[in-house]
């Protein structure tokens, strides 16, 4: 019971920042809770959920994997890291859509099943690899956010229809800017992900790793990320070209990702 009222209190704390990063958008708005208030909340929902889901996936040393538990892991990585670069990077614009996507992915952990593992938590491969994992997902849907955003800035642009809402956001080179540079860096994470669940899959599960349509989609949105890369420095794609490709590419990502052998190992198996 009390495992589910804190469960509850982050999910709230969750919901409250992306409630104030939104007013904290209307820059018209005086006197109303800004994006330190937003931050602050939001760092208090990280830090609860972290507890919550240390304590969640690590049952007598052997995982407790599910959709919901796997989905909450990746949206409190996306938080967590969101706010630490916005502590340096003006990208505080994506804070109400990403709080209120943790706090309806928490939601999830509660009501979807769960199933326990027979990996031991302790097994210094799969740990290197759930850690790379994760963090390669959470950059990449960051910079998907920051993509939407984008494709709506421009469409704002096309019709000259600029609300005061999206004037307080950065300007689109910036936003495009930050968008690539999480794109680099998932991409590189995402490579090690790649290596590590084809080469090393006997050390971390013991079994080598079956070549199936999961493998064939992570192989394809690494391809898409590496084609969107290598038109960016080569032929200096932007705008809606460089939006597409990150879509598709992340798309691929979430089918590979969330499929069910992926849900149950953590890897593109």
């Amino acid at each position: 019971m009390i495992q589910l009222i804190l469960h509850l209190i982050a999910i709230a704390l969750y919901a409250l920042s992306g409630f104030y990063y939104w007013r904290a958008l209307e820059a018209s708005s005086e006197g109303k809770p800004g994006p330190r208030a937003a931050a602050l909340i939001g760092t208090l929902a990280v830090c609860l959920q972290g507890g919550l889901l240390i304590g969640d996936i690590n049952h007598n040393g052997h995982l407790i994997l599910g959709v919901g538990t796997i989905l909450s892991l990746d949206a409190w990585a996306v938080a967590a890291i969101f706010l630490a670069g916005s502590l340096r990077k003006p990208i505080a614009s994506l804070g109400a859509f990403i709080m209120l996507s943790t706090a309806l992915a928490a939601i999830g952990q509660i009501f979807l099943p769960h199933r326990t593992e027979d990996t031991p938590v302790h097994n210094p491969w799969l740990v290197a690899h759930i850690v790379i994992s994760i963090l390669a997902y959470s950059l990449l849907s960051i910079a998907v956010v920051q993509s939407l955003m984008l494709w709506i800035q421009e469409s704002r642009l096309r019709r000259k229809h600029l609300t005061p809402l999206m004037r307080t956001m950065p300007p689109m080179e910036t936003m495009e800017t930050l968008m690539f540079e999480m794109i680099q860096v998932g991409f590189v994470l995402l490579t090690l992900t790649l290596i590590s669940g084809f080469f090393f899959s006997e050390n971390i599960f013991g079994t080598p790793l079956p070549f199936t349509h999961h493998s064939i989609l992570s192989l394809i949105a690494w391809l898409a990320f590496a084609i969107l890369l290598i038109g960016r420095r080569q032929f200096g794609w932007r705008g809606r070209n460089a939006i597409r490709w990150t879509l598709a590419g992340f798309v691929l990502f979430v089918f590979a990702y969330l499929s069910a052998e992926f849900l149950l190992k953590l890897v593109f198996s």
